[in-house]
């Protein structure tokens, strides 16, 4: 199974103090990666001791990734102390529930700073590294709402719909360059950014009859294909949307 070994490579994992980030982070480190996990307000230490005790190497990097001007130092932090960038898996993400007539453009600009601008920009920096290289997978996360358009989520499902585009336009460009970009879009997943919808009985009952699985989604589903699109074994994928979603899009 070495097509699956992440031995010697590197890894940046932003949104990793808890949820998705935070498994992703760890089964990365359990196909054998080094970690840099970059969290704003959860620390993300708990996650940093758990890669460790598997021997790999963990740092945390606690930035606000909606500040742009912070952003060069996740990279240059993480090839000073870990020595290279080989993965970048642009997690963090927020969400804000409001009517489209009733959306504040302060909140529209929060989740687009977070969801859109910082994944460009950590794209940029980071597959700058990896060009010069010659190899690099970026994974970065998408949604169902990047295919659909959501219920009272304007700026989160605009954000969304431009990951996935911008996934598809860096792989043109960056493909004959040596890396893989591509994406993973979640299905309804427990986590806090659900959490709203998990409580609301009415919804929750029209989410999980509308899921063949007959389950919400869990971090941990996300570890297999995490690992996949970070290791050999997807090195002809470029610019796919990989929908992890317990069927949600097929019914």
């Amino acid at each position: 199974m070495g097509l699956f070994d992440l031995s010697g490579k590197t890894a940046v994992v932003t949104g990793a103090g808890r949820g998705l980030g935070e498994a992703i982070g760890l089964g990365l480190a359990q196909a054998g990666a080094d970690i840099a996990l970059v969290t704003n307000r959860t620390p993300a230490d708990k996650a940093a001791e758990a890669i460790r005790a598997l021997g790999r190497k963990a740092i945390t990097i606690q930035v606000d990734v909606a500040d742009r001007s912070k952003l060069p130092g996740i990279v240059e932090r993480t090839v000073d102390e870990l020595g290279r960038i080989d993965i970048l898996v642009n997690n963090a993400g927020i969400i804000r529930r409001t009517p489209a007539a009733d959306h504040s453009y302060a909140d529209w600009q929060d989740v687009l700073d977070v969801n859109l601008n910082s994944v460009f920009a950590l794209c940029q920096l980071a597959g700058n590294r990896m060009i010069e290289q010659g190899s690099g997978k970026i994974i970065n996360i998408a949604s169902m709402l990047s295919f659909q358009g959501g219920i009272n989520v304007p700026g989160y499902t605009s954000s969304k719909h431009a990951v996935a585009g911008l996934t598809k336009a860096l792989a043109s460009e960056w493909a004959a360059k040596g890396l893989q970009v591509n994406a993973i879009a979640p299905g309804y997943m427990s986590t806090d950014n659900t959490e709203a919808l998990r409580e609301d009985p009415v919804r929750s009952a029209q989410i999980l009859g509308r899921i063949p699985a007959g389950r919400w989604g869990t971090s941990e589903d996300l570890i297999g294909p995490a690992v996949f699109l970070a290791s050999a074994a997807s090195d002809y994928m470029n610019g796919h949307i990989l929908a992890v979603d317990g069927g949600w899009l097929v019914r």
